[in-house]
């Protein structure tokens, strides 16, 4: 859905429904869908059309409201993003051997461990993906019919939030080991994992194989 597609906006989305749409967007831990918006608004009113009117409020402003991750947030404006990066403290990197599973995660999902380690050609210590689960990339997405059942792995919205995808068929082309995402809350004890990895997998009471 291209919310700029309607600018024609008549009439006009009440200023005091506008308010509380910013707020709301401003105020959600996740990107916000017209269904979310909709418990907010007068039956009159369409969602979706709140947000296409807040889309062309916000848009020359120093934040602008963009589709992430299935819904739509504010975010800082493109053309902002140089004199920011100056000025403010880089976010604290996921180590390089959780990117290269969160990789091949990414463009093989769902997929299993085994296969995860097939394709990186190195085990998977159980740290690294504790260092995904923390920063909340990554989820169990059910289990593989095959012998043992392993559990297999996909990324979560989250994760499209946090590389600014619309959705999973905006991936042809990302090169997701380029990028650096912020870690978890935990993501500093992680940043050994690398020679985890040569030591082989790890256990860890209450997460899946």
């Amino acid at each position: 859905m291209n919310l700029a597609a309607n600018p024609g906006l008549d009439p006009p989305v009440p200023p005091g429904i506008l308010r509380l749409a910013e707020a709301y967007v401003f105020a959600s831990p996740r990107p916000v869908t017209p269904a979310m918006l909709r418990p907010l608004l007068p039956e009159r009113l369409d969602p979706a059309r709140v947000l296409a009117a807040l889309q062309c409020h916000a848009a020359d402003r120093g934040v602008v409201l963009v589709e992430a991750g299935g819904g739509w947030a504010f975010r800082t404006a493109p053309d902002l993003a140089g004199p920011l990066a100056a000025a403010l403290a880089p976010a604290r990197q996921l180590p390089r051997a959780a990117m290269e599973v969160l990789a091949a995660i990414t463009l093989h999902q769902p997929v299993t461990r085994a296969e995860v380690e097939a394709v990186r050609g190195a085990a998977l210590a159980q740290p690294t993906l504790d260092a995904l689960l923390d920063a909340g990339l990554v989820q169990p997405n059910g289990r593989k019919e095959a012998p043992g059942r392993p559990v297999l792995w996909a990324t979560t919205p989250r994760f499209l939030e946090a590389f600014g995808l619309r959705s999973l068929r905006d991936l042809p082309g990302f090169d997701v080991a380029s990028f650096g995402v912020p870690g978890g809350r935990e993501a500093g004890r992680h940043e050994a994992a690398p020679d985890a990895e040569r030591a082989g997998p790890a256990a860890s009471a209450g997460v899946p194989p």
